[in-house]
């Protein structure tokens, strides 16, 4: 099993947290990982985008030019990467900022509205819990539960109030549909 991951959006969307939480849970559940993040000039507002390789041989290299899977916080994300997405991959896109269509042949494209279910569970800055949860659901690469025990290791202790809400939101987007 291998599976390459880009995550992006801008800066401030979570897209860190999120793909340092993925490696963490692969870690958990025993597989070989890496993480490599890239920042645009600006912190919040900026580029943000992380590469995450899960594999259960070991990884030669953290560069992933050709991903199995996109996760698109944003419209200009989807359209900077989702060409580069594999033939029979996955591209999960948050819709409630990204509405643009997706004509791609033999790749799997969910649309899911993350930053609404995110305020609906009253924190529209858990969208990239969202996301991640519908990945989970998707790939199976991890398991949820590992990826919620995780979190508790990846707020630490100053932000433990946030784990319930963190929580809620991978739980969301694993039962959206």
């Amino acid at each position: 099993m291998r599976e390459e991951i880009i995550m992006a959006g801008s800066g401030g969307q979570g897209i860190m947290f999120a793909g340092t939480l993925l490696a963490h849970a692969a870690m958990d559940e025993g597989l070989n990982v890496t993480y490599f993040p890239s920042y645009g000039a600006e912190m919040r507002g900026g580029t943000a985008n992380c590469t995450v390789i899960i594999s259960d041989e070991n990884i030669g290299s953290p560069v992933v030019t050709n991903p199995s899977t996109l996760l698109a916080m944003n419209e200009d994300s989807l359209e900077r990467f989702a060409s580069k997405v594999k033939k029979g991959g996955l591209i999960i896109v948050n819709s409630s900022l990204s509405k643009k269509e997706i004509a791609m042949d033999k790749v799997e494209v969910l649309k899911i509205p993350a930053t609404e279910l995110a305020e609906k569970l009253g924190d529209g800055r858990v969208a990239n819990m969202v996301i991640l949860g519908a990945y989970i659901n998707r790939r199976k690469a991890v398991s949820l539960e590992r990826t919620t025990e995780s979190l508790r290791k990846v707020l630490g202790e100053e932000r433990k109030e946030l784990l319930k809400l963190n929580r809620e939101a991978l739980r969301k987007g694993e039962e959206y549909k």
